[in-house]
């Protein structure tokens, strides 16, 4: 199947993915947020990189599990950049935080969307928009991403940077769980690198709302 453009909202399609959903949970610190952001973008790009597509070897439920929900995770959070990127009141540090999330975290929804197609595994669709009425791993509400939107300014950078916070501290634990009990080395690398990179974000968001 064909990733659609991912600046626009992502549906999930399928009930297992739905499923998968409710049992788990979506890549530095210095001086200056330009800095950290340089610092903390080696290893997701790395990581995809150096991953083969087809993900050879075994794989567990366990790695089907993640990566089918790390890629609408993953899409929510460049959903919600994009959203910022298109602002021209937002202070430039979390622009380019925006800017390194989308570029992080597209190359790896089209690593994981590889490895799926290899197992012959269901692929979340690319649609018009993702509404959850019980948010989960992080995920905000189709109404708490349309709030960024429709923000303005310091208002909107602080909603971006509350509900990017929330959405990595879920991706760690979806990427825990797969470290936890995945099988596909390549699989778990990529829970590994996610780990260290969003928890570096974190850092860097939370410096970031001190400023605002």
């Amino acid at each position: 199947m064909i990733l659609r453009t991912l600046s626009r909202p992502l549906a999930v399609g399928t009930a297992a993915l739905a499923a998968a959903l409710v049992l788990a949970g979506c890549g530095g610190d210095d001086d200056t947020a330009s800095t950290t952001i340089a610092s903390s973008s080696a290893p997701q790009p790395s990581a995809a990189k150096t991953s083969s597509p087809a993900a050879s070897g075994e794989h567990n439920d366990a790695d089907v599990t993640f990566t089918q929900m790390m890629i609408p995770h993953h899409a929510q959070a460049i959903e919600m950049s994009d959203l910022i990127l298109g602002k021209d009141d937002v202070d430039p540090q979390v622009i380019a935080l925006a800017e390194h999330v989308v570029a992080a975290q597209q190359p790896e929804i089209e690593l994981m969307t590889g490895w799926l197609q290899a197992w012959g595994e269901d692929i979340p669709e690319m649609g018009m928009g993702m509404t959850m009425d019980h948010p989960m791993n992080g995920m905000l509400a189709q109404s708490d991403v349309d709030a960024i939107g429709a923000a303005t300014g310091v208002d909107a950078a602080r909603l971006y940077l509350e509900g990017l916070k929330a959405h990595h501290a879920g991706a760690i634990e979806m990427a825990q769980a797969e470290v936890d009990d995945g099988m596909n080395p390549e699989v778990i690398a990529l829970a590994k690198a996610i780990i260290t990179a969003q928890q570096a974000e974190i850092t860097e968001i939370e410096d970031l709302l001190t400023t605002l």
